[in-house]
């Protein structure tokens, strides 16, 4: 089991001033968590989304963590692919760039940039956005892995060249893609990569999400394949707000999650401005839950496709990972046993403060993640005995 952290630059304050802050305070947050044994720190790529997310530039982040770290991975959750918004060949050029400097702690994934407010911003037409994305998909690896690279596509054309540089892994960094619905589960497991599960989904939705993701890798064709080097592997999305005081921290994350709900509902269904980031002692619990429901709809589905009373009931399971340490190992261990390889822990939401955030990362370094790394060891010499 993988620990990671996902960042999206989220905040309320929008100001200059409070930006400046945000991003500082994401690398001091890395920095830490390396300490306290964090497997790896991803970023999002979103532009032109105030407030929810300012990760616009996450090759420049992910490089500034990198060279203040030795060991922990780093990883592009996701690069936006569309053509206008990241040529393939920069994009290329990049992620092997950033794994040499990293001497291969690189992890890239890919994905969509699928609002009308990127699209709109860089000029490309979301009704073809999947054959875009699918083209640049299966070229970057081989721009990365081969001498020169010619390409005359529907949306890509590029005469005979040689780009530079080669990634320090061989072939290239694993790769991933962005997953919310099922089809995009069985794109990323019938193309043998990655998946990194973007949602707020509750154990229950991450198992069905894993056995389709599964049967797809299994049963993969291997001319589908993306890339040069098949990657099974499911990442589950798990907002946390951990402390010892139980209350505190689901009072704190249910605020930011509400914040991160309203963000979110704004810019991808053209929902209301979220509100100020409010205290929620005077809040009815149960409301707070409602209104959060908004940010399981936005990210399972992406591109406003409805979503059923399924999804939405799960949104309520993951207030269990706000609370105490035990609350979270318990919450940890029940996505682990549906199927999932790594927790994508979110923090960073709406005005969460920076001392929260490292308090959380503390707790879950000193007492979550030697919980399960002892059980692994103890599962490893189980397995040493019975053989």
């Amino acid at each position: 089991m993988k620990f990671s952290i996902i960042y999206e630059a989220q905040m309320v304050d929008a100001s200059r001033e409070n930006e400046r802050a945000v991003f500082l305070q994401i690398v001091e947050q890395a920095k830490f968590a390396e300490e306290m044994g964090f497997d790896c720190i991803w970023c999002v790529e979103h532009t032109a989304l105030t407030q929810y997310a300012h990760m616009s530039a996450p090759e420049t982040v992910l490089a500034f963590i990198a060279g203040a770290t030795s060991r922990i991975h780093i990883g592009h959750g996701v690069v936006c692919l569309p053509p206008a918004m990241n040529h393939p060949v920069k994009v290329a050029e990049r992620i092997a760039t950033l794994d040499i400097l990293s001497k291969g702690r690189l992890h890239f994934g890919v994905g969509k940039g699928g609002t009308q407010q990127e699209a709109g911003t860089f000029g490309y037409d979301l009704n073809e956005l999947q054959p875009m994305i699918d083209e640049s998909m299966y070229l970057i690896p081989k721009i990365m892995v081969q001498d020169e690279i010619e390409h005359d596509g529907t949306y890509i054309k590029i005469p005979k060249r040689p780009i530079h540089p080669s990634p320090w892994q061989d072939p290239h960094p694993p790769m991933y893609m962005a997953c919310t619905r099922e089809n995009t589960l069985v794109a990323a497991g019938s193309r043998g990569i990655g998946a990194l599960v973007l949602g707020f989904s509750g154990p229950d939705e991450i198992a069905k999400k894993n056995a389709i993701y599964r049967e797809a890798f299994r049963t993969r064709k291997a001319e589908d394949q993306v890339g040069f080097r098949p990657t099974e592997h499911l990442a589950a999305l798990c907002a946390a707000t951990v402390l010892d005081d139980r209350e505190k921290a689901r009072k704190i994350g249910l605020r930011g999650q509400r914040f991160f709900a309203e963000s979110i509902a704004y810019w991808y269904q053209g929902g209301a401005k979220p509100s100020v980031d409010e205290d929620l002692d005077a809040e009815d619990h149960a409301k707070v839950l409602e209104q959060g429901k908004q940010a399981t709809i936005a990210y399972l589905s992406e591109e406003a496709i409805p979503v059923g009373d399924e999804h939405l009931s799960n949104y309520t399971v993951a207030q269990d990972a706000y609370g105490t340490p035990d609350d979270c190992i318990r919450y940890v261990q029940r996505l682990k046993d549906a199927g999932a390889d790594e927790i994508l822990f979110i923090f960073q939401m709406g005005g969460i403060p920076h001392e929260v955030i490292m308090e959380t990362i503390r707790n879950i370094g000193e007492k979550v993640i030697p919980h399960f790394r002892a059980l692994e060891v103890a599962e490893a010499g189980e397995m040493e005995a019975a053989e």
